[in-house]
C-alpha cells in the first residue's frame, strides 16, 4: 500500500479508536473528585472508599497485557469490542450501584469490571499499525496516546459540575453514553480482523501473572494503610509469583509473554523509561488538586472547590491534545528516542515550575500546560518506540507490558508523593507544609531527568 492510498473507512476507524481509548481513560480518574461524596452518601470509611481506585488499578493492570495478547492471537477488533462491552457492563453496574443493597461493595465490584476494559489501549495501537498507511502510523499513534492522557486529565475536570448538578451516578451514565457510541463506531468503521496467530491461551501464565501483579500493586498502594507484616507478606508473594511466572513462560512454546521479546534493547529502554516517567508524572494528578484546594491560610493554597481545582489541570489536557500528534510528526524526523528525551526534559521543567511557583495560581496553570506537552510527547514517543521494535503480531503484547510498567511506576510515584507531602504538617491544622509540596515536585522533576538520561543511553547509536 502506498502513502497516497487511503483505505476505505480509515477516518471513521480512527475516530472509533479515539472514542474507545477515551471511554476507558476517562474512567481512570472520574471517581477521584467524587470520593468525598461517595464516602458520605454511601456511608463508607475512607479505607473502603479507596478501593474504588485500587480495584480498578488491579484489574486494569492484569487486563492490559492479557487482552492485548489475546488480540494478537484472535483478532484485535474482536477483542476491542469485547473490552468495550465489558467496560459498558461495569459502568452500567456502577451507575445502578446507589440503588442496590450493599452499594459501596457493588460499586467496588463494578470498578473492578471496568478495569478489564484496559485492553482498549494496546488493541488500538495494533489496529492502527495493521490498518493505516505506514506514513500515517506515527501521528495516529501519537494522537491515540494523547487522547489516553487527555481522558486522564479531563476525568479530573468534568466530575465537579456533573456531581453538583445531577449527583454522582450521572458520572457513570455519562461515561456509558461515550462507551456505547464507541462500541457502535468500532463495529461499523473498523475493518474485520486479519487472521491472528491463533493457538492455545496460556491460562496458567495469566493466573500466575494476575497473582504477581495483584500482590505487587497491593504492596505499593496499601503500604501506608496495612500492617507491616501484611505488606511484607504481599511483597514476598509478588516476588515468588513473578519468579514462577518467568520459569513457567520460559518453558512454554506459546507463552502469554514472550520473554525474548522483553530482552530487546529498545524495549528494555522503553519499559525502564516508562517506569520512571510513571513515577514522576503521576504525582501531578494527585498533588495539584490537593494543593489548590488547601485554604489560603496555609500559606500556599487557594481554597478552590472540586470544580475549580479541576480547571487548574485543564491546560494540561489542552496541550496534550496538540503535543501527542506533534510528537508523532517529529519522531520520524528526529528519532522517537530523541523525542522521548525531549519529553522528559519538558516534563522536568513543568515540575520545576510547580516546585518554585506553587504559591501563585498562574504558575500552577502554566506548569500544568508545560507538563501536558511533556506527557503528550512522552506517551506518543513511548508507544512509537515500542511499536517500532516489534512485529505486527507482537504489538498488543509489547504495548500492554509497557502500559503495565508505567502503571506500576505511577502507583509507586503517587504513594511516594503522598508520603513526602504528609511528612510535615502545620501545627494545629493537620495540613501539609509548603515545603512538603516543594520537595515532592522536586522529586518528580529529578525523576524525569533520570528518565531522560535512561532514554538517551538507550537511543540507537549511529552507524559509522
Amino acid at each position: 500500500m502506498t502513502s497516497n492510498e487511503r483505505p476505505r473507512g480509515t477516518t471513521g476507524a480512527f475516530v472509533a479508536l479515539l472514542l474507545a481509548v477515551l471511554s476507558f481513560s476517562l474512567l481512570q480518574t472520574m471517581v477521584v473528585p467524587a470520593l468525598p461524596d461517595l464516602q458520605r452518601e454511601l456511608g463508607a470509611s475512607p479505607t473502603t472508599t479507596a478501593w474504588l481506585i485500587s480495584s480498578f488499578l488491579l484489574t486494569s493492570s492484569v487486563g492490559t497485557v492479557i487482552i492485548g495478547r489475546l488480540g494478537d492471537m484472535f483478532g484485535k477488533r474482536r477483542l476491542l469490542l469485547v473490552s468495550l462491552v465489558i467496560l459498558a457492563a461495569g459502568t452500567l453496574l456502577a451507575a445502578l450501584a446507589g440503588a442496590l443493597p450493599g452499594s459501596i461493595g457493588v460499586l467496588i465490584a463494578a470498578r473492578a469490571v471496568q478495569g478489564l476494559g484496559a485492553g482498549t489501549f494496546p488493541l488500538a495501537f495494533g489496529i492502527v499499525r495493521e490498518s493505516f498507511p505506514r506514513d500515517r502510523v506515527p501521528v495516529a499513534i501519537g494522537t491515540v496516546s494523547a487522547i489516553f492522557g487527555i481522558g486522564f486529565g479531563v476525568g479530573l475536570v468534568v466530575p465537579g459540575p456533573i456531581i453538583d448538578a445531577l449527583g454522582w451516578p450521572w458520572l457513570f451514565w455519562a461515561a456509558l453514553v461515550v462507551i456505547l457510541i464507541a462500541v457502535a463506531t468500532v463495529a461499523v468503521f473498523v475493518d474485520r480482523d486479519r487472521p491472528g496467530l491463533g493457538g492455545r491461551v496460556d491460562w496458567a501464565g495469566g493466573a500466575v501473572l494476575t497473582v504477581a501483579l495483584t500482590a505487587l500493586l497491593l504492596t505499593i498502594s496499601q503500604s501506608r494503610m496495612w500492617a507491616p507484616g501484611v505488606v511484607a507478606a504481599l511483597a514476598a508473594v509478588a516476588v515468588l509469583a513473578f519468579a514462577g511466572f518467568l520459569v513457567l513462560e520460559s518453558r512454554l512454546t506459546a507463552p502469554l509473554i514472550d520473554l525474548r521479546l522483553l530482552r530487546r534493547r529498545a524495549l528494555v529502554t522503553a519499559n525502564l523509561t516508562a517506569l520512571i516517567i510513571g513515577f514522576g508524572m503521576y504525582g501531578a494528578f494527585t498533588l495539584v488538586p490537593q494543593l489548590v484546594q488547601a485554604p489560603a491560610t496555609a500559606g500556599y493554597g487557594f481554597g478552590a472547590t472540586v470544580t475549580e481545582s479541576g480547571l487548574y489541570l485543564l491546560p494540561m489536557a489542552v496541550t496534550m491534545l496538540f503535543a501527542g500528534p506533534l510528537a508523532g510528526r517529529l519522531g520520524p524526523r528526529l528519532g522517537f528516542s530523541t523525542t522521548l528525551v525531549t519529553a522528559c526534559v519538558i516534563g522536568a521543567a513543568g515540575f520545576t515550575l510547580f516546585a518554585v511557583g506553587h504559591p501563585y495560581s498562574w504558575a500552577i496553570a502554566a506548569g500544568a500546560g508545560v507538563l501536558g506537552v511533556g506527557i503528550g510527547f512522552a506517551f506518543s514517543a513511548l508507544a512509537n518506540v515500542v511499536v517500532g521494535a516489534v512485529g505486527p503480531h507482537e504489538t498488543g503484547e509489547a504495548t500492554g507490558v509497557n502500559t503495565i510498567v508505567r502503571t506500576i511506576g505511577g502507583s509507586l510515584g503517587a504513594q511516594v508523593a503522598t508520603a513526602v507531602v504528609g511528612a510535615t504538617t502545620l501545627a494545629g491544622t493537620g495540613l501539609p507544609t509548603a515545603t512538603g509540596y516543594t520537595t515532592a515536585f522536586a522529586v518528580s522533576a529529578v525523576a524525569l531527568v533520570v528518565a531522560a538520561l535512561v532514554a538517551l543511553a538507550g537511543a540507537p547509536r549511529p552507524v559509522r
